[in-house]
């Protein structure tokens, strides 16, 4: 509970709404207690009195009563017949959908259809119809109000609760002997409880402006009893002579729908697990920096050579009042023509990793709280990627570097064609034609191997194969003649002969081209295929670093090895892939020491304290590790007292 209200209370607008609401709902329940004239006491003689008169400090009507009191009054009234109307839609119309949404058949097409018939009639008309049967009052305009809004609970709630009701967890409950009824009530009310009390915060605030909207047109309230409506219907006969009369009401209306609805959208963000997280929110153009001690120094000479230069990076992701520590001082340099390889399980913060590259990390939540990303582009000296403006940083994305995403179906643009969606690639950043970037699209087509590469530009993502998404993701990098593409799990979801044309892809256009490639994956077979050097990662860390072929023949670091042992052999018919035990420490509490201490059957207690520095074994291997394997204990000894 204290969750929820700390997210509510983040929400500004929602804080906003909810003390304006909390004030009017504090009035009306003291207003017996005020000391207020009595709100249906005529007074000719005084009618139409102004503003702070002396015994009437909001003034009086055209009957010269009181009009703070019936503002008070009518309040009551008001809030008390919308949220009354309010239950009673989201009871039955929350019956009606979950009934519906569980059961299906001739139930959900009976209880659906009859939903229909009411939705078939404008809301409004349907109201003063049914109020027109049982004649004006404030009771009738309730249930007029609470029936034209049924529908729209049931509709939403029905929705919900047809994703549940095949779920295996319901399977489940019958196996294990529940009856409907109980089924019901444990099961499938739980789950739709949350869209019952988002949809009922968000239309509490329009039934009492529809109910004051029965009471303007004098079907509500009636003399001499008063409600916020059936006062604004009065007071508009006056807005010449005493505007006051109506314009007071309908400000008390214009406050209370608005606080309502404002705190309403505030439960519908905490409640929502997407919304509370910031995925729904909109991203910042590049990631939010936030580098408290940025050197933003150039390169040393000795690393001039370098293509891409990375220098204790991190990035976190605040959610609430945690922090994830996703990346957390990784290092790392690119060489021209260099296929680096990052490996980890899932989760060890290798795309946060690359996407923090070109301030792609979605902000909020995240946040790039250190380090330096120095690039040495053929275009310009070196400079520090984390320094740009978000306009700089563009003309770098898909021109100096180039990323090819793990779902292509999910990146490409649903309703535009590949073709275009190239086109729109190559003009961002070179000053083509449509017809000159077209010709250009077609032969980036066929030179990442798409068959019939004129009629494929034609077609939408939908139409191609995943491997043929992939391919068209690969010559989008392509189209600018990037220096580095960063390649982000590309054959993940692929059959096993795609991955292999992928792969021999990759490789051929590094040949070709003599592009760098920061190629990222779980398996130590692509690597061993594409990759010159690799760096294993863990926990937001980099643990090993090497030449390929080095790490694998020897490895040094035990989480290194037990990566290594995860792949099957072919040929090998003795060698079964072992499992890792246990799972990775929660990104929000790292412990101190070495992360893989928990996991690893040589940890011992040095391994738990004190921060384990990545170090130098020989002149091109380096390892996070206190004892690191393969070596005699002489040098592990060294490596230690360092």
């Amino acid at each position: 509970m204290m969750a929820f209200i700390r997210l509510l209370a983040r929400n500004r607008l929602a804080a906003f709404g909810a003390l304006m609401l909390l004030l009017l709902l504090l009035l009306a329940l003291v207003t017996p207690l005020l000391p207020l004239l009595d709100p249906n006491i005529t007074d000719p003689a005084n009618r139409l009195q102004p503003l702070f008169s002396e015994g009437h400090w909001l003034g009086t009507d055209q009957l010269g009563r009181d009009i703070l009191s019936r503002l008070l009054w009518g309040m009551r009234i008001s809030l008390a017949v919308g949220i009354a109307a309010s239950l009673v839609a989201a009871l039955l119309g929350s019956l009606i959908g979950i009934l519906a949404g569980y059961f299906g058949g001739r139930t959900d097409n009976t209880l659906m259809r009859g939903i229909d018939m009411l939705m078939a009639f404008p809301y409004i008309l349907l109201a003063l119809a049914i109020v027109a049967v049982l004649g004006p009052g404030l009771m009738n305009a309730l249930y007029a109000i609470a029936i034209v809004n049924i529908p729209f609970f049931a509709r939403n709630i029905r929705g919900a609760t047809v994703g549940i009701a095949h779920r295996e967890f319901i399977d489940a409950a019958r196996l294990s002997g529940k009856g409907n009824t109980r089924i019901l009530a444990t099961e499938i009310l739980p789950n739709v409880l949350p869209v019952i009390v988002i949809t009922l915060s968000t239309t509490v605030g329009w039934m009492i402006l529809e109910t004051a909207g029965l009471s303007f047109l004098g079907l509500g309230a009636q003399p001499p009893q008063a409600d916020l409506g059936s006062m604004l219907g009065e007071g508009r006969r006056m807005m010449i002579n005493a505007p006051h009369v109506a314009t007071l009401p309908g400000l008390v209306i214009f406050i209370l729908v608005m606080s309502i609805n404002l705190l309403g959208d505030g439960v519908r963000d905490a409640l929502d697990p997407r919304l509370k997280s910031g995925a729904l929110s909109r991203p910042a153009p590049m990631t939010r920096i936030r580098r408290h001690e940025s050197s933003g120094a150039a390169p040393q000479k000795s690393r001039d050579t370098a293509l891409l230069r990375v220098d204790d990076l991190r990035t976190d992701f605040e959610v609430g009042r945690q922090r994830y520590h996703a990346v957390n001082g990784v290092s790392f340099t690119i060489q021209p023509n260099e296929c680096l390889g990052l490996v980890g399980e899932s989760g060890s913060g290798k795309s946060v990793t690359a996407l923090s590259l070109l301030g792609l990390v979605a902000s909020p939540p995240g946040i790039i709280n250190g380090g330096d990303i120095h690039l040495h582009s053929r275009h310009q000296p070196s400079r520090d990627l984390l320094s740009l403006k978000p306009r700089e940083i563009r003309h770098i994305r898909g021109n100096d570097v180039a990323y090819v995403f793990q779902d292509p179906l999910s990146t490409l643009h649903p309703l535009i064609k590949v073709g275009d969606q190239l086109v729109e690639a190559i003009r961002q950043h070179q000053p083509l034609s449509h017809p000159a970037a077209r010709e250009l699209a077609v032969k980036l087509l066929g030179q990442v191997r798409i068959p019939n590469p004129e009629q494929r530009a034609s077609q939408y993502p939908h139409e191609l194969s995943g491997g043929m998404r992939q391919r068209v993701g690969i010559a989008m990098a392509l189209a600018n003649d990037p220096e580095l593409i960063i390649a982000d799990e590309p054959t993940t979801a692929l059959d096993v002969t795609v991955q292999a044309q992928i792969l021999s892809l990759i490789q051929h256009l590094r040949e070709e081209k003599g592009t760098s490639v920061l190629f990222i994956t779980h398996d130590f077979g692509v690597v061993s295929q594409v990759c010159d050097r690799v760096a294993v990662m863990y926990a937001g860390r980099i643990v090993e670093i090497g030449p390929t072929q080095e790490i694998l023949d020897n490895p040094r670091h035990p989480y290194t090895q037990r990566l290594i042992d995860c792949v099957p052999r072919l040929g090998e018919p003795d060698h079964e892939p072992a499992a890792i035990p246990g799972l990775p420490p929660p990104a929000n509490a790292l412990p101190a020491g070495c992360a893989f201490a928990e996991r690893c059957d040589l940890a011992e207690p040095r391994c738990r304290e004190g921060n384990i520095e990545l170090i130098a074994t020989d002149k091109e291997r380096q390892v996070r590790c206190i004892k690191p394997l393969g070596l005699t204990a002489k040098i592990s000894e060294g490596i230690e007292h360092d």
